[in-house]
């Protein structure tokens, strides 16, 4: 199912660069612009839902058991690398 969504998700933008595309090249009637329009709006949603789904599942695989986000790594600083600071 994960490789699902990851398929839909690309689709879903490829699809999306292909329709503005399209629109961009000024060839569309009036009717045919806003039925583009319509269709870029739901694949636009579907890619912002499969981000905010994706942001979700982040934000749980880094919180530990106690409920605390995990945060940034920060490598503890080399007292060699300040020889010019003396």
């Amino acid at each position: 199912m994960k490789r699902k969504q990851t398929l839909n998700f690309e689709t879903n933008l490829v699809d999306l660069e292909r329709l503005v595309a399209r629109m961009e090249q000024g060839d569309l009637t009036l009717e045919e612009s806003l039925l583009q329009f319509e269709q870029g709006i739901g694949l636009i949603r579907a890619c912002q839902q499969a981000l905010q789904s994706a942001e979700q599942k982040v934000q749980i695989l880094t919180q530990t058991p106690q409920g605390e986000v995990l945060t940034d790594f920060e490598a503890p600083q080399n007292p060699d690398d300040n020889e010019d600071e003396d």
